[in-house]
């Protein structure tokens, strides 16, 4: 029986992942190659929500239809990802009357379910909603857990004979005879791969065929290879509340524009989104005065949200695709669909496939048609099997189950606990020692985080995106050292303080823009924890570098010298090699 062909796929979020695990299910020798953790790029920086595709009811029916049908298979595969909130498009007595009636028609003619409540049943739903909306449509949005997702789907391809490679990026694709023939690729130290007997370095990869799934990367790949993937990133700002103002996703039911939906996640709100075209992925300004229009805006929707306390903010980018005889000046305007590239009958090169565009929702769907595109060329005859089968985690899950009698956990963490490891929650909690609350945000015990560890080695910020450990109201304040301390015994002390320093620095890059009031006193409060008392920022005691501590208690924006909010020094970050953010924020009154 002939060897199975060797396919490579490119990036590790949730439309490699699920093109990963659908090829290794139907019997093909996968390796999945990403340069970061797995969701690294856009998928790590998405608002969380699983759409039932009322958002594009309207303008790109298309879409919507793939969301809905999407958005139900994720609750059967997935239940231990997903949190079915329901969805509210809220009308102002400013938005269109003739938009609501289009959004109701648009959802019937896309087999959306919907449901019209009036002002007073919106606000049974949701209290704090502002009290002169007049109406709303309902609709089976829901959260959804993408970091939780992507590990999920990249465990089943593990479990049927996949490779997972993250730390591992493509630096050049092997073309012979006008045909793709595999990769180089560059794997950095703690990668786990070794090349030549040592950890990290480069290697040629060959492979039978090759899959661009990078997303906004995409055109970086193909230029590699001397095609063009005319790929169009948006970027995309988020800003995140420390409390659930709402538990249903919010939508300002007006067309779509910035600032109009608010999406319950965990312990916390994300407030959403932008849409803004940037040349480069990797490179676009980070500027404070979105954070503003976020609340400013939604607080229309939602009045609390203009005292609440923002932990942190961040910016994803959309990978937005538009064939080459469409033409638009809007990225508002681009479809939300995704495109298989064909790069042999496109440009005449063998070997490889690009699948762009698209949304989280239907990374599934996506991942299915690349991989029926795929067995094609080989003349495979294999069906997908991931609409039906439940990813790890999901198999006879119920979040009702009681474990605190079981494994001694004190409610809601026990809960808490079962609804992140679902179907392994046995497996993971049924330790013999202690099982300590590591992380006490997000409820996170040492045997999840062990686990983790488990999977990830040395990366706490892999242990991070398969616990939510740091992603809390302190954001890793009172548990960074904790996780870091978890990592003795099987690292060495220069391992564990490097693991330390790069999620304390992960942690705080996010923060910058929302330092202001109370935030901007936590944010002192986690320096002095972490700097201060532990030394992180390597500062010797020598008394030269005083903190200003008065300054953070009042939220001053000019906080230290020359204009800097927190540490009394122009260049520290919590580890001394990241500036400080700009004080000079408006809100920081």
């Amino acid at each position: 029986m002939a060897s199975a062909p060797h396919i490579v796929v490119i990036g590790g979020g949730s439309t490699g992942a699920g093109i990963t695990r659908d090829l290794a299910m139907r019997g093909l020798d996968v390796t999945l190659l990403e340069q970061g953790n797995l969701t690294h790029g856009t998928t790590g920086r998405m608002h969380g929500l699983l759409h039932s595709g009322g958002r594009y009811a309207v303008s790109d029916q298309a879409s919507a239809k793939e969301c809905i049908e999407e958005n139900r298979v994720l609750r059967d595969i997935a239940s231990h990802c997903v949190e079915m909130t329901g969805g509210l498009f809220v009308k102002r007595p400013e938005d269109s009357e003739e938009y609501f009636q289009e959004k109701l028609e648009g959802c019937k003619d896309c087999d959306i379910p919907t449901e019209v409540l009036s002002a007073e049943e919106a606000r049974e739903i949701e209290p704090h909603l502002a009290g002169d909306i007049e109406k709303a449509i309902s609709v089976p949005d829901g959260a959804v857990d993408p970091f939780r997702l992507v590990v999920a789907n990249a465990a089943s391809a593990q479990e049927h004979g996949a490779r997972i490679e993250t730390h591992s990026t493509v630096t050049d694709l092997l073309v012979e005879d006008g045909e793709v023939v595999g990769v180089e690729v560059e794997h950095a130290s703690g990668s786990g791969v070794r090349v030549h007997g040592t950890e990290g370095g480069t290697e040629e990869l060959r492979a039978d065929y090759v899959v661009n799934a990078t997303g906004a990367w995409a055109g970086r790949i193909g230029e590699l290879a001397g095609v063009d993937i005319e790929v169009r990133p948006s970027k995309g700002v988020m800003t995140i509340m420390n409390t659930r103002q709402v538990d249903t996703v919010i939508n300002r039911c007006r067309p779509k524009g910035d600032a109009d939906i608010v999406v319950p996640h965990e312990t916390t709100c994300i407030l959403g989104t932008t849409d803004e075209e940037v040349d480069d992925p990797e490179d676009y300004p980070e500027e404070g005065w979105e954070v503003d229009l976020m609340i400013e805006t939604l607080s229309e929707l939602i009045p609390m949200l203009e005292d609440a306390r923002t932990i942190r903010s961040f910016w994803g980018v959309r990978p937005l695709y538009e064939p080459p005889d469409v033409g638009s000046d809007d990225p508002t305007d681009i479809t939300r669909d995704y495109f298989l590239l064909d790069h042999d009958e496109r440009d005449d090169l063998g070997g490889m496939t690009s699948i762009v565009g698209g949304k989280f929702t239907t990374y599934r769907m996506m991942g299915e048609e690349i991989s029926d595109h795929v067995c094609a060329q080989f003349g495979i005859d294999a069906e997908c099997r991931t609409a039906e089968e439940p990813l790890p985690g999901s198999e006879d899950f119920s979040v009702l189950r009681d474990y605190m009698d079981e494994f001694g956990l004190r409610s809601p963490i026990g809960r808490r606990s079962v609804e992140r490891l679902g179907s392994r929650a046995d497996d993971v909690l049924d330790v013999s020692g202690p099982n300590p609350t590591v992380c006490a945000c997000e409820g996170v015990t040492r045997a999840e985080v062990q686990d983790a560890i488990s999977q990830s080695g040395s990366d706490l910020n892999a242990v991070r995106i398969r616990t939510r450990a740091s992603m809390g109201n302190c954001q890793g304040g009172f548990c960074c050292h904790r996780l870091a301390n978890e990592l003795h015994g099987e690292h060495d002390e220069p391992t564990a303080r490097a693991a330390w320093d790069e999620l304390l620095q992960e942690r705080w890059k996010g923060q910058r823009h929302a330092l202001w009031g109370e935030q901007l006193s936590q944010a002192m409060l986690n320096y002095a924890l972490h700097a201060t008392t532990q030394n992180r920022d390597h500062d010797p005691a020598d008394g030269e570098h005083e903190v200003e501590f008065a300054a953070f208690d009042s939220g001053a924006p000019d906080a230290g010298p020359e204009g800097k909010a927190g540490t009394g020094r122009a260049d520290s970050g919590i580890d001394g090699s990241d500036a400080v953010a700009d004080g000079g924020h408006e809100r920081g009154d």
